[in-house]
């Protein structure tokens, strides 16, 4: 069995939880959306397949603390340790631990190597657009959040609380990610779906308004 198919087989193990926002089709999505980007860029493939498979895996740790732990930062370093019975070159694997602990955009690590800026870009995709509306009222049913409010105060409220609407996620972090892009190839893309939430947050207000 050649290394990846190995580490996707090893990767489902860690997806069985009932949470559905960051599962494994999450993972497959970023893996797909990459493949429109890697050769264009001259990136090393296997590095962002592994990566990518590898990036979301210790994200229930970090949803089961309430955040009080980074996923991203914590599972670079085990991943590290998992990569080394794997006949990979140093320089590699740095660069794949680089890609999984600079793939969130709410933390301090940049992306720096073309491979972590197309892991991050892609990871950031899935979070516009269509996809991730549904992924945000997702999160919001698994918090036990609200399913709205339109005059939410995003300085008066908190993740994990009742408030931590799909709407306030949007305002918090979401409308944000354009301009956060690495690559020149999907900043346009990201505004484009950046868009379309705005359109769709906009017609949801609308409608709690009662205007038809």
């Amino acid at each position: 069995m050649d290394i990846i198919k190995k580490i996707t087989k090893e990767t489902k193990k860690h997806f069985k939880w009932k949470h559905g926002c960051h599962w494994f089709d999450h993972t497959m999505r970023v893996y797909k959306l990459w493949m429109h980007i890697w050769q264009k860029e001259n990136a090393d493939l296997e590095v962002i397949q592994i990566a990518t498979l590898l990036h979301d895996i210790w994200r229930i740790k970090q949803d089961k603390c309430k955040w009080k732990v980074c996923h991203a930062e914590v599972w670079a370093k085990k991943a590290k340790e998992i990569l080394k019975e794997y006949d990979i070159k140093k320089e590699k694997l740095e660069n794949i631990i680089h890609c999984i602990e600079s793939h969130r955009s709410r933390w301090n690590n940049i992306p720096e190597t073309i491979e972590a800026k197309i892991v991050y870009d892609a990871d950031k995709l899935d979070s516009i657009w269509a996809v991730w509306i549904g992924r945000l009222f997702l999160f919001a049913w698994e918090i036990w959040s609200k399913l709205h409010n339109k005059d939410v105060d995003v300085e008066k409220t908190k993740t994990y609380t009742k408030e931590d609407t799909a709407y306030r996620e949007f305002l918090v972090k979401i409308r944000k990610i354009k301009d956060k892009m690495q690559t020149e190839e999907w900043k346009k893309l990201a505004l484009e779906r950046h868009n379309f939430m705005v359109d769709f947050f906009d017609r949801l207000n609308q409608e709690v308004d009662g205007e038809i």
